[in-house]
């Protein structure tokens, strides 16, 4: 199987938000209420790989100030952080587990370019076969650095937060419910991922959550 489409534009956004408006009242309310969808593209390599780690368990604000550390430091690029040692790495704010981590992804020689052409299910395996990476940073990476449309992360909190609100549902959907109602998004599932983020930004400016 290989590579399906893959979101570029804005107009690819557009293409999926209209075909999940059209196959669901609910996702065409959801998107009259928050207007055209972002398009929520990154590059991908190791930098975003790196940054998710830098990222879990921790601020926003915390994970940037370890970044600019890094970067003061020289070690923010795969060879230099494959270089490293661990203590260096610490010192500029990782934790012991983060910092192996880091140096297990930056040795591991990932050909970011063939992840590039690979299919969605191989991307993810082959990520989460490292350290310190979950099919949740796996699926984001994919979704968000590859641009492809057909990649949910439905371990993502704000997701579920999200589809519990649109769907009118009793209580917080698990990961594994909230893979089952994605599979009527197919073969959107990412742009609906962009709907329910949108959705749930949203939902906390109208109830004052900051």
């Amino acid at each position: 199987m290989g590579v399906g489409r893959i979101i570029e534009t804005e107009a690819h956004v557009a293409e999926g938000a209209a075909w999940l408006a059209a196959r669901d009242r609910r996702f065409a309310a959801l998107l009259e209420a928050t207007g055209p969808l972002p398009l929520r593209r990154r590059p991908d390599g190791f930098a975003a790989l790196f940054d998710a780690i830098l990222g879990q368990q921790v601020s926003t604000a915390s994970a940037g100030a370890i970044r600019l550390r890094l970067e003061a430091a020289g070690l923010f690029d795969e060879g230099p952080v494959a270089l490293a040692s661990e203590e260096a790495l610490r010192a500029c704010g990782l934790s012991r587990p983060k910092a192996r981590y880091a140096q297990a992804l930056a040795r591991a020689g990932l050909d970011y370019a063939a992840l590039r052409e690979a299919p969605d299910e191989e991307v993810i395996a082959t990520l989460v076969a490292l350290p310190g990476i979950g099919r949740w940073t796996a699926e984001i990476y994919a979704l968000i650095s590859l641009g492809r449309a057909d990649v949910f992360a439905p371990g993502d909190l704000a997701l579920q937060e999200a589809a519990r609100a649109l769907f009118d549902l009793p209580a917080r959907p698990s990961e594994r419910a909230l893979r089952a109602m994605a599979e009527d998004w197919r073969p959107w599932r990412a742009v609906a991922a962009r709907a329910l983020w949108a959705y749930y930004r949203l939902k906390r400016r109208r109830e004052g959550i900051r």
